[in-house]
């Protein structure tokens, strides 16, 4: 089960990946998140581990699985009989702005059924995270 929301930015690119990236940051912006502490050295790259803790939420261990500078990031997590994949796009718009997607994804037979249990929550935390990531950098042209 896969949920998803996308909202426009005013800002550029560069500038909201950066915020993205810096994933330690979150949760300045973000009120779906609690804690996020990266569990190895060095800028966000393919193979990173991080640790995310959110409310109502087990704390969740990821790791990058694909990166493209200034245009997405995705990372994983798994656990018995579940694997939930979450993705970070960016499109550069006409104006100057910036279209972001934020994707969740619950496979596997736990995460079938934990998908549609937290539905409405994932949305909720979808929207709330791109609602942060608007006003953070749009204050911050």
């Amino acid at each position: 089960m896969e949920r998803s929301t996308r909202i426009d930015v005013e800002a550029p690119v560069e500038q909201v990946w950066k915020l993205l990236r810096e994933v330690e940051l979150w949760p300045e912006w973000a009120p779906t998140v609690t804690s996020v502490r990266r569990l190895d050295d060095g800028p966000l790259a393919v193979g990173s581990r991080v640790r995310v803790e959110q409310p109502r939420i087990p704390p969740t261990e990821y790791v990058v699985t694909v990166l493209e500078p200034s245009r997405s990031f995705t990372w994983v997590a798994t656990g018995p009989g579940v694997r939930t994949t979450a993705r970070h796009l960016l499109e550069e718009l006409g104006t100057g702005g910036t279209r972001v997607t934020l994707s969740v994804e619950q496979a596997g037979p736990v995460g079938v059924v934990m998908g549609r249990f937290y539905r409405r929550l994932t949305d909720r935390y979808l929207t709330a995270e791109a609602e942060g990531i608007k006003a953070r950098s749009e204050r911050q042209v």
